[in-house]
């Protein structure tokens, strides 16, 4: 820019110097009186203009080149720095893939320490571990002898009453005996009719007799709400009533305390739709659950 500057000072000069000796040219012209003379000065006049021309025209092509110069730089200035963004941008992913790498490295690492640690402890060949499996399946299948056992012992201690009293049926590996409000109770009461009583003193009997499984009495209600002085509502009403049976079957015919447990649903668990009086006498239950004691079972899947 300032080489620019000081080329167009230079020719601005020269041509005020020519401009002054054209007109020194001219005044000098005036005076003379003959035609050839005049002539010949008017001839050298024209021939310094156009000399003068000459370095103008040079002046402004080079200008007009210095110009296109300083645009192409600009626009290669331009590029060099989407370039070195460009650079920048793959460095930062090159640094982002190989903290990657290590962390993917690092998590290998751990994962086949793991499994060497796996490895190491578990002293069990394939045969201790098939014979594992044998064990296994023998306790299941013996639990589940077990159970059927035990299901077709209380069929037969209550086969004097009806199957709309109560009925007995196996699900999940429990023994389910399903009472029936009117063999227990009358309805909103949580105290038990006589007939009831009976029903319960012919399942303890079965029930002390049998060991190593817990007891579960479990409440049952439709769901039309109750109110009473007693009872604020359903959860009450099917709480009240498993306690009821667990005090018969503990404290009347002597079963175990710390194997039974009792606990009430209310309307919130229906085997049959509500809509229906024969849904709702269904819904309004009392469940004996019989599960069998698992803890051999669970130590040796723990070994």
């Amino acid at each position: 820019m300032n080489d620019v500057i000081l080329i167009k000072s230079c020719v601005t000069l020269s041509i005020l110097k020519e401009l002054i000796f054209v007109i020194l040219l001219i005044i000098k012209i005036n005076k003379m009186k003959k035609s050839f003379q005049f002539l010949a000065f008017l001839s050298l006049i024209f021939s310094l203009l156009f000399t003068s021309c000459v370095p103008t025209r040079k002046f402004m092509a080079s200008e007009a080149k210095v110009d296109q110069l300083q645009k192409d730089s600009a626009i290669t200035h331009s590029q060099l720095t989407d370039c070195n963004t460009q650079v920048n941008n793959l460095k930062d992913e090159r640094t982002h893939l190989l903290n990657e790498k290590a962390n993917l490295k690092n998590e290998s690492a751990m994962v086949q320490n793991d499994l060497k640690a796996l490895n190491s402890e578990s002293k069990m060949t394939i045969a201790d571990q098939a014979k594992r499996l044998s064990i296994l399946q023998n306790m299941i299948q013996s639990q589940r002898n077990i159970m059927a056992k035990l299901k077709n012992s209380i069929a037969d201690a209550l086969m004097n009453y009806k199957t709309d009293e109560l009925y007995v049926y196996i699900k999940d590996g429990k023994v389910y005996i399903s009472l029936e409000e009117k063999l227990l109770f009358k309805s909103g009461s949580d105290v038990v009719d006589p007939k009831g009583k009976e029903a319960l003193k012919s399942l303890a009997i079965v029930l002390n007799n049998t060991k190593d499984i817990t007891v579960l009495i479990e409440g049952h209600t439709d769901n039309v709400p109750i109110k009473t002085k007693l009872f604020s509502d359903n959860w009450d009403l099917s709480t009240a009533r498993a306690i009821s049976i667990v005090r018969i079957l503990t404290k009347d015919n002597g079963f175990d305390s710390n194997r039974i447990v009792a606990s009430g649903r209310g309307q919130y668990y229906p085997i049959k739709t509500n809509e229906t009086v024969e849904g709702r006498a269904a819904n309004r239950r009392t469940e004996v659950i019989l599960s069998p004691d698992l803890k051999e079972l669970y130590k040796l899947l723990e070994q």
